[in-house]
């Protein structure tokens, strides 16, 4: 039993007849675009109202899809939603296993969870981090081979079958390996721990070069020694907005956003508006 999510937008029509078609029985949500709604508290962006409709309905999953439909969020049949790297940990693994993933590579991007990284190593497979966004991805998958990679946002990219993240492709993807495996989701997604995560957005009235501020390498160089190894720190630019990017992963939910608060707030005295 599935319960598909369409977000008002374009997999509205066809995603309903696909999941049809192949014998689910389905549970649609919202489904009734009307040229305004469209991510309007559902879809991938709010998976809350999925989360609690596959508790009630007692569906073996939810998907969620964003409102161009190249996204997939997925939740599990306890209401719990998986993140995109759990579904790229997951589809992975199964590949692997099935000798389909070429040169046992993934690709991902610098914003990926660190558990992603321990789940594949754990699984024998290799790594290539990009910089952000799908194009980057689906570069990297060409010029190494691979024919998985994706984002942690939900953008999954199948080489084999697609040229970027498609997020029909990406549900049925995740049913493939459910139906194969006769699992759960909520078991099948163990195969990935995902660390803490904290993401604090600084906005800035100018972008120098980061290495070039000792305040900020200061307290960068102090995250990462009081993480020590164990957890990750990645201040980055937007690439579309005047905001510095402070992520940190870490062993706890607290001490992560302490570090992440303490970079936000050398940043934002030396660069902020």
């Amino acid at each position: 039993r599935c319960c598909p999510e369409f977000a008002n937008g374009a997999t509205f029509l066809a995603a309903p007849i696909l999941f049809s078609e192949l014998g689910a029985a389905t549970q649609v949500l919202f489904a009734s675009p009307d040229g305004r709604n469209i991510n309007d508290g559902c879809g991938s962006e709010h998976p809350q109202a999925l989360a609690e409709a596959v508790q009630a309905s007692q569906a073996d999953v939810g998907l969620a899809f964003d409102g161009d439909g190249d996204r997939l969020v997925a939740v599990d049949e306890t209401g719990a939603v998986l993140t995109g790297d759990q579904v790229l940990a997951i589809c992975a693994g199964y590949m692997k296993k099935r000798g389909v993933l070429k040169h046992d590579t993934v690709v991902s991007t610098v914003m990926s969870n660190m558990g992603l990284a321990v789940a594949l190593q754990d699984m024998g497979i290799s790594q290539v981090v990009t910089d952000v966004g799908d194009r980057h991805v689906t570069e990297a998958m060409r010029a190494r081979g691979a024919v998985l990679g994706g984002e942690d946002s939900g953008h999954t990219v199948f080489l084999d079958h697609q040229t970027t993240g498609d997020g029909l492709l990406t549900g049925l993807k995740l049913l493939e390996v459910m139906v194969a495996e006769q699992k759960p989701l909520s078991e099948l997604q163990r195969v990935m721990t995902v660390f803490p995560q904290v993401l604090i957005n600084v906005d800035v009235s100018s972008k120098p070069d980061l290495e070039s501020v000792p305040e900020i390498q200061a307290a960068i160089a102090d995250a990462e020694k009081s993480l020590n190894g164990k957890g990750r720190v990645l201040v980055r630019y937007s690439g579309t907005q005047p905001q510095c990017r402070v992520m940190v992963e870490g062993p706890t939910k607290d001490e992560t956003r302490t570090i992440c608060r303490q970079i936000a707030d050398v940043i934002g005295g030396k660069l902020g508006i």
